[in-house]
């Protein structure tokens, strides 16, 4: 089979290469699918350059979210069954940028029926991210008021769909004014365009001068130093990621006398140690897109071949929404 394999650490374009590798055998527990489409999150970037969490042995398939049909399972696996569509995150080192991936039984879910391959792709992690930061971790409450860094990009847009469904005023930080508009799409109730805007003068100016309740921040650096000059009192920063490609440092000094929350969040952890809490906010999720709340913003579906070119341009920060490799 046809796959994308990291053969040595660096930017995507020099890291990544096509290669013909034999389809993977499932193990007991896991099955293989048949990959129908693949989500690119910005953690592929950094486990082609070798500064992810997790680091597989060189050389690896690359891809940890997929749609895909299940064409066989292991010999302990009761679901899903051979035939299923399903989401899940891919079992390194054999991902899903590829035409076959192999996926632990017990990370996989329903693809929800009303999503086609390449939406219910984009679904999984961004989704379940921005649900266990807004309700597991911050505790978002209806009328409170949500400051969404990176509003349009993957986990922030599902964040502003999650914000408002639980009856928040959501304010959207973005990077100019073409995502000023895909902001405003998404139903955020006011849009700060950073690179004309002053962020922290906006919000404290949008909120009579109280702050953001809960701030969702995937970007870190220069939006972190922000978020703590408009957090509210008693409210909670949600430390996401750090996209912008700097990590901060927090000053805990500051969140004591102004009575504010740090709070990280790593949504891996969650799949390891409490199934069945993912699996209640996979099952709530499910419902919303049923309801029509939520729906995934893929703004590209890229070719298989132009995988390398999709995931550089992500990294440059020259996209919004998801990216969907087919």
């Amino acid at each position: 089979m046809r796959a994308w394999q990291v053969t040595h650490y660096g930017e995507p374009t020099e890291a990544l290469a096509l290669v013909d590798v034999p389809v993977p055998v499932p193990g007991p527990s896991q099955v293989l699918v048949k990959v129908l489409a693949a989500g690119i999150n910005f953690f592929d970037i950094l486990l082609c350059r070798g500064t992810y969490q997790q680091k597989p042995e060189l050389p690896f398939t690359l891809g940890g979210e997929v749609c895909g049909e299940v064409v066989a399972v292991g010999s302990d696996v009761s679901w899903p069954n051979v035939g299923e569509r399903i989401v899940a995150m891919s079992a390194l080192p054999t991902g899903a940028f590829a035409q076959y991936s192999v996926v632990n039984a017990i990370n996989a879910f329903p693809a929800p029926e009303q999503l086609s391959n390449e939406s219910a792709a984009a679904f999984h992690v961004s989704y379940l991210t921005s649900w266990f930061g807004l309700h597991r971790r911050a505790g978002l409450r209806s009328g409170e008021t949500l400051l969404v860094h990176a509003a349009v990009g993957g986990v922030g847009s599902a964040a502003v769909e999650l914000g408002k469904a639980a009856g928040a005023q959501v304010i959207g930080v973005v990077g100019g004014p073409e995502k000023a508009k895909i902001a405003k799409q998404l139903g955020t109730d006011a849009v700060i365009d950073r690179t004309k805007e002053d962020v922290v003068k906006s919000v404290l100016d949008l909120t009579q001068g109280r702050g953001a309740d809960v701030i969702y921040d995937p970007v870190g650096g220069q939006a972190y130093r922000q978020s703590v000059r408009c957090i509210a009192f008693e409210g909670r920063i949600v430390v996401v990621g750090f996209a912008g490609g700097e990590i901060q440092t927090a000053a805990v000094s500051h969140a004591l006398v102004k009575n504010y929350s740090i709070m990280g969040l790593h949504f891996g952890l969650y799949v390891s140690r409490d199934q069945a809490l993912v699996r209640a906010a996979d099952e709530e999720l499910r419902l919303m897109v049923a309801r029509g709340q939520i729906n995934p913003l893929v703004s590209e579906v890229a070719t298989f071949d132009a995988l390398p070119v999709a995931l550089e341009k992500l990294a440059k920060g020259e996209t919004y929404g998801r990216i969907v490799l087919r």
